[in-house]
């Protein structure tokens, strides 16, 4: 109890007589007439009914056809089969930085829904001081009036918000659905981090690919560049042959240096992901995966699309958030309520103040209306109208750009495969028209120039075989990553 409230206490001992009682129910009424006009006054001023706002964009309005996508395990990089790659990526979802951050915002979410729903429980507190005070002259003798006393004071204060136009409500709605947005975001960035891990592992796999190319190719020359030399000797060639056959050596080297380059970008890019550094580059070895057993192709755009990609349902349930936000702001436009109770000792004794006559209590009541705040109220509530359309269309915005990314993946995957049916018929001419060259340039019946562009044309349609295989590995990843293929949360009822 406050020093005001502990003098006025002792001033109400004495009992009101009838003619007071009265004049105090009179100014009840009074006061309950003048509650009642201002409480109509204050609806009055409550915003216009909204108008009609976006709606979200629905499936139809999409295009997604076809049937629902087969459910793919949790962990589908395992499918792959290497298990290097296992150990990379249970390393990658325990140290990666980002997703340690997402997780860091989702656990800031959950207090803050916690404290929102904390609002609509009743509150108690204890308090309590001692105080040095010099009473004014003015209070007279019967109040102490020019003494110096301690005044204390111990007591507890219980109070709650009825909620009757149901503020806190929506406050807590808002924020849980933020809650639950941030958990989407945490499986979405979970999501993100295992297909970057794939497709950085397939980047370490096609490296080697090249690498392979590359030294076979080495190898290759070298002995046509000795066989050339044996040539000169004899007579049967000269030193233009042996100019050539040494000039076409260095360019295999410099494949091969650019692999091996390649290599070590991969593996400074999977440490990174996993959320360690230099030390680790020397550990990761070389692939052995199976990159056809990434995903089973769908045959068109998935229906079920918009159910399983994690940042798509993390956009709706922020709109449910801005929806929850506009209620509370317009539940400020009516009155509040609050309950309170208090009980406690206060006194200007030290000695007395824990005692019977320094114990006092109370409780009632407090009405609290806005009549006039400037338009702040009014203003509030515009901007959560403006945020729940910002709401809609960033959902329609992540939606149009997962079936773009889904529908571009099924169309790279396709491309791909026709290309890798015409790559295979490349390849076996190229290797054949070697073979048939080198047989040609050792009976002596063709000339270095022409093993040596056959060679040439081997090189590029085997490097472009591994480019075109690596390539719709990573397609297919990517696919994955954009029809949510790993989430498999339910969703809540309320989206």
């Amino acid at each position: 109890m406050s020093a005001a409230g502990a003098i006025g206490f002792r001033r109400s001992v004495t009992r009101p007589g009838p003619a007071t009682r009265v004049g105090l129910a009179a100014r009840v009424g009074l006061a309950t007439l003048v509650g009642l006009a201002t409480l109509l006054a204050g609806c009055a001023a409550l915003p216009p009914h909204p108008l009609a706002q976006r709606a979200p964009l629905k499936a139809d309005q999409l295009g997604l056809t076809g049937a629902p996508l087969q459910s793919v395990p949790q962990a589908w990089w395992r499918a792959l089969g290497d298990e290097q790659l296992d150990a990379l990526m249970d390393e990658a979802l325990s140290g990666n930085p980002t997703l340690a951050e997402a997780n860091a915002r989702w656990q800031a979410a959950l207090a803050q829904a916690a404290g929102a729903h904390a609002a609509q429980l009743p509150a108690a507190r204890l308090s309590g001081g001692e105080t040095r005070l010099k009473v004014p002259q003015g209070f007279g003798p019967y109040l102490l009036g020019g003494s110096s006393v301690w005044l204390g004071d111990l007591g507890a204060v219980l109070s709650w918000d009825p909620d009757l136009a149901g503020e806190h409500a929506a406050q807590t709605a808002a924020a849980r659905s933020l809650a639950h947005a941030a958990d989407l975001d945490r499986a979405d960035a979970r999501l993100l981090l295992t297909g970057a891990v794939t497709e950085a592992y397939l980047d370490l796999n096609r490296a080697y690919a090249l690498e392979d190319i590359a030294a076979e190719t080495e190898a290759q020359r070298a002995s046509i560049l000795e066989i050339t030399r044996r040539r000169v000797t004899a007579g049967l060639d000269t030193r233009v042959e042996l100019r050539e056959a040494q000039g076409a050596l260095p360019q295999a080297q410099v494949a091969l240096l650019q692999a091996r380059a390649e290599e070590d970008l991969a593996r400074h890019e999977l440490a990174a992901l996993i959320g360690r550094g230099a030390e680790v580059y020397a550990s990761i070895r070389r692939p052995h995966l199976d990159a056809d057993a990434v995903l089973p192709l769908p045959s068109a755009l998935p229906i079920d699309l918009l159910a399983r990609r994690p940042d798509v349902i993390a956009a709706r349930a922020r709109i449910a958030a801005a929806d929850a936000d506009k209620r509370a702001a317009r539940a400020a436009f009516y009155p509040s309520i609050n309950l309170s109770a208090l009980a406690g000792f206060a006194s200007v004794s030290l000695t007395q103040l824990i005692s019977a006559q320094s114990f006092g209590y109370g409780a009632g009541p407090a009405l609290s209306l806005p009549i006039f705040d400037g338009g702040r109220l009014r203003a509030q509530y515009r901007g959560t109208e403006a945020d729940l359309d910002a709401a809609v269309a960033a959902y329609d915005q992540t939606v149009l750009g997962a079936v773009h990314q889904a529908a571009d993946e099924l169309t790279q995957i396709d491309s791909l495969g026709a290309q890798l049916q015409q790559q295979a018929q490349w390849v076996a001419d190229s290797e054949e028209a070697l073979r048939l060259d080198e047989e040609r340039y050792r009976a002596g019946l063709a000339s270095y120039l022409s093993v040596l562009n056959a060679e040439t044309e081997v090189f590029d349609a085997r490097r472009q075989d591994v480019e075109l295989a690596s390539a719709r590995a990573v397609a297919r990843t990517s696919l994955l990553v954009a029809v949510g293929g790993s989430f498999r949360q339910p969703l809540p009822p309320s989206t």
